[in-house]
């Protein structure tokens, strides 16, 4: 069901050539890019009527309206089964906690005597955060964008979700649920592209937005690129991944089951095992089989996932070299099943998040470890992060110097503008002193200057 590539025997290769050896889903965002242009264009100069139309041959639907009226909120919540209700209650809780360690405090660094650089975070004014609604509802999502939103000031939330022709046109009422308990009331029902370009653009229904965040498709990823430079994103997420790195101490039904609950994602889901136990990865492959039937999503996700390109099982020499791997493959979500687990994450370089020994599965991160699961993909770990209070905010540098704080270093600042052969530059700080010699001799300034 699910294929092997053996690195064990040889040194592996460094850098690049490691990675071209690894399994990855094609994900071609570049040609997508080009189908969501005039969708993106149409979103513009035809406002919400394009996202009423774009509704209608997208999702089956014809929309009267874009935002989500307040009273749909209210009842979706009056409505929400209570065991839900109560399950994204302690996911919010958990998330808060989480998150609202992570806010900054302005700092004054004191360079010189008179010379100070504050550093002042200040958050983004609007985002819009979007939360899929394909193949699978997930107010989750809801969860992971507006709480490090909330927790990091940002003043105008707004969230859109795709139209349901199950529920007359409105986003999923589990989403709109999620919404309420958030205090999140400016939801739209917008989806992929159309819901990007409408944060960016704006429409007579909704203003435009300074931020776009939120995991989707390769359409939602297409309109992120598409608006790079016009809005801030977070990523460009693409299909859903798990590594697990393992010895022979590993549960093969632990591991199994770790593999399926991120193929069932997705046909491209990537489910990848580094092991350099040959038994242990003898052991899954034959768990994979009952587990896998006795799953739901079997023909349309979990089997197109597991036997993709993007899925394998690696075998290496040693925890050393599975760590190598692991790194070079930057995985959206990393399991370390190997003894000594917390030692051997700690020296973990590339991952969006990392869960720690045989009791912290993917799926905890998913919904309640109180971390955020909106995570870079397809390598992207190796030099981006996940969604956090940081990815709201924005740091400021204020410079305050005196008259002799800046003298001192005037001589400075005047040879490295000479150096780059920007003499202006150098001229605007010898002009200062020159005006006070001038001053000194009696000169003022002329009427009306």
């Amino acid at each position: 069901m699910i294929s092997r590539i053996d690195l064990r025997g040889d040194a592996l290769p460094e850098g690049p050539a490691l990675r071209d050896l690894l399994p990855r889903a094609d994900f071609d965002v570049a040609a997508a890019l080009e189908k969501v242009r005039p969708i993106c264009e149409a979103v513009h100069h035809r406002g919400d009527a394009a996202l009423i139309d774009f509704a209608e041959q997208f999702d089956g639907v014809r929309l009267d309206r874009v935002r989500v009226p307040a009273e749909a909120l209210e009842k979706a919540l009056a409505e929400l089964d209570p065991a839900v209700r109560a399950a994204l209650e302690e996911s919010i809780l958990r998330a808060r906690l989480v998150h609202r360690a992570q806010r900054r405090t302005s700092h004054t660094t004191q360079v010189v005597p008179g010379g100070s650089v504050t550093e002042k975070w200040v958050p983004v004014e609007r985002v819009g955060l979007y939360a899929p609604g394909g193949r699978s509802v997930y107010p989750s999502s809801v969860v992971m964008n507006v709480v490090p939103a909330q927790e990091a000031g940002v003043g105008s939330i707004a969230l859109a979700s795709p139209p349901q022709a199950a529920f007359d046109g409105l986003p999923h009422p589990t989403i709109l649920a999620a919404c309420a308990l958030l205090g999140v009331d400016e939801v739209y029902a917008a989806g992929g592209a159309t819901a990007v370009a409408m944060f960016a653009h704006g429409t007579e229904s909704c203003p435009p937005a300074a931020m776009v965040t939120g995991p989707g498709n390769i359409w939602v990823a297409a309109a992120k690129r598409y608006f790079t430079g016009k809005i801030g994103i977070d990523t460009e997420a693409g299909p859903t991944e798990i590594a697990v790195l393992a010895d022979r101490t590993a549960d093969p039904v632990h591991v199994a089951a770790d593999l399926i609950s991120q193929a069932e994602h997705d046909p491209l889901a990537a489910a990848v095992l580094v092991t350099n136990s040959e038994e242990l990865a003898d052991a899954v492959a034959r768990e994979l089989e009952p587990q896998v039937a006795a799953s739901k999503h079997v023909h349309d996700r979990i089997v197109p996932a597991l036997t993709g390109r993007q899925s394998a099982i690696v075998l290496v020499d040693g925890v050393d070299e599975g760590l190598r791997v692991v790194d070079a493959y930057g995985a959206e979500h990393l399991e370390i099943q190997t003894a000594d687990a917390a030692a051997v994450a700690d020296r973990v370089k590339n991952a969006g998040a990392v869960f720690v020994g045989p009791w912290a599965p993917v799926s905890l991160g998913d919904y309640a470890a109180g971390s955020n699961h909106v995570l870079p993909t397809g390598g992207c770990a190796c030099h981006s992060s996940g969604l956090s209070v940081q990815s709201f905010l924005r740091g400021i540098h204020i410079v305050d110097y005196t008259r002799e704080a800046l003298a001192d270093v005037a001589h400075h600042v005047v040879t490295l503008a000479e150096a780059e052969d920007l003499p202006a530059h150098g001229a605007a700080v010898k002009a200062r002193f020159e005006a006070d010699e001038q001053a000194a001799r009696g000169w003022k300034a002329p009427e009306g200057k």
